[in-house]
C-alpha cells in the first residue's frame, strides 16, 4: 500500500506536467508562427506546417485504432465542412494576421475564443447560460478590445481598426464555428479521428489554395529558402504545436476529465505573450497587461461558470 500511492502520485504529476507542457507549447506556437510568416507567404507556410503534422497524425490514429475508421456519408460531409472552416479558414488568417500583428496581442485575442464560443452555443443551442457566463464575455470581449486597439477599445465599435486586428477577428469566428459544427456534424466521431481527418482535408485546401494564388515557384522557392530558424518554427509548429500538444491534451482528458484539462488553456495567453516578448523582443505595454489581465480573467471565470 504504501507503494502504491507515490506511483499514483508520480502519475497525476505526469500528466500535469504534460499539460503545463501543452500550455506552454500552445503559447511558443505564436512567436513560432510570426517568425515563419514573416519567412514564407503565409498560405505555403500552413500548408508545409500541416503535411508534416498530417503525415504524424494518420500514423497516430492507425496505432491508435489499430484501423482506419469506419465513417457515414454524413461523417465524412461534417469532418470535409469542419475542414475547411477550422482548419483552412482558421490557418490561413492566423498566418496572415501574423504578418501585421504582434505575435503577443495575437495570442491574447485569439484564446477568448471559447468563450465567444460558449456564448454562439447558447444563442444557437441553447445552451447553459448565466450571469457569471455573461461576466467572462463581458471581461474577455474588454481585455480583447483593449489589446486589439493598443488601449482604445471604442475604435472596434467604430471599425477603427487594421487588416491584421480584422484577420484575428476571423480567427475568432471560424474556430467558434468550427468548434459548434463538431456539436452537430461529427457526433459520434472520437476526438483523435477528427483532429487527423479534418486536418487532412484542411491540408489539401491549403495546398490548393498555396498553389492557385501563390504559385508553384514562389511556394518551392520559400521552403528552398528558409532558414535555420525558419525550419525551426515550421517543425516546432508541426510537431510540438499540433501533434505533441495535442497528445498530451488528450492525456490530461483521459486522466483528469475535460475540465481539469481544459483550465490549463488559461495559461496559453500567458505563456504566448512571455514568449513573444522573450523570442521576438516584442514590446509589453500597459494595453497588452491590462487588456491580457482582462482577457484572462474572463476566460476563467467562464469556464468556472461552465463548469
Amino acid at each position: 500500500m504504501s507503494r502504491a500511492a507515490p506511483t499514483a502520485q508520480g502519475s497525476a504529476f505526469g500528466v500535469h506536467a504534460r499539460l503545463l507542457g501543452m500550455a506552454v507549447m500552445w503559447g511558443a506556437s505564436w512567436p513560432a508562427g510570426r517568425a515563419l510568416a514573416l519567412a514564407m507567404p503565409p498560405l505555403a507556410a500552413s500548408a508545409w506546417r500541416f503535411s508534416i503534422a498530417v503525415v504524424l497524425l494518420l500514423a497516430w490514429l492507425r496505432w491508435h485504432l489499430g484501423r482506419w475508421p469506419a465513417l457515414t456519408r454524413r461523417q465524412w460531409a461534417g469532418l470535409a465542412l469542419a475542414g475547411a472552416v477550422g482548419v483552412f479558414g482558421y490557418s490561413a488568417l492566423f498566418m496572415m494576421a501574423l504578418q501585421r500583428v504582434e505575435a503577443s496581442r495575437a495570442a491574447v485575442v485569439v484564446t477568448t475564443n471559447p468563450v465567444f464560443t460558449t456564448l454562439f452555443a447558447a444563442w444557437l443551442f441553447k445552451e447553459r447560460f448565466n450571469a457569471l457566463i455573461a461576466l467572462g464575455l463581458a471581461l474577455a470581449v474588454g481585455g480583447a478590445a483593449t489589446v486589439l486597439t493598443q488601449g482604445a477599445p471604442w475604435k472596434v465599435l467604430a471599425g477603427d481598426i487594421g487588416a491584421g486586428e480584422w484577420l484575428l477577428l476571423g480567427c475568432i469566428a471560424t474556430w467558434s464555428g468550427y468548434s459548434l459544427m463538431g456539436k452537430r456534424l461529427m457526433v459520434g466521431i472520437d476526438s483523435l479521428t477528427a483532429t487527423a481527418l479534418t486536418a487532412t482535408v484542411g491540408c489539401a485546401l491549403l495546398w490548393t489554395a498555396a498553389l492557385a494564388f501563390e504559385g508553384p515557384v514562389p511556394v518551392a522557392r520559400a521552403i528552398a529558402a528558409l532558414s535555420g530558424s525558419g525550419w525551426f518554427a515550421l517543425v516546432f509548429l508541426s510537431v510540438g504545436s499540433t501533434v505533441l500538444a495535442y497528445a498530451w491534451y488528450y492525456r490530461g482528458i483521459e486522466a483528469l476529465g475535460a475540465g481539469v484539462a481544459s483550465s490549463y488553456i488559461s495559461l496559453v495567453p500567458v505563456f504566448g505573450v512571455a514568449s513573444s516578448v522573450a523570442v521576438l523582443g516584442e514590446r509589453l505595454d500597459s494595453s497588452l497587461v491590462v487588456g491580457g489581465a482582462l482577457a484572462l480573467a474572463g476566460v476563467v471565470v467562464a469556464n468556472r461558470a461552465r463548469q
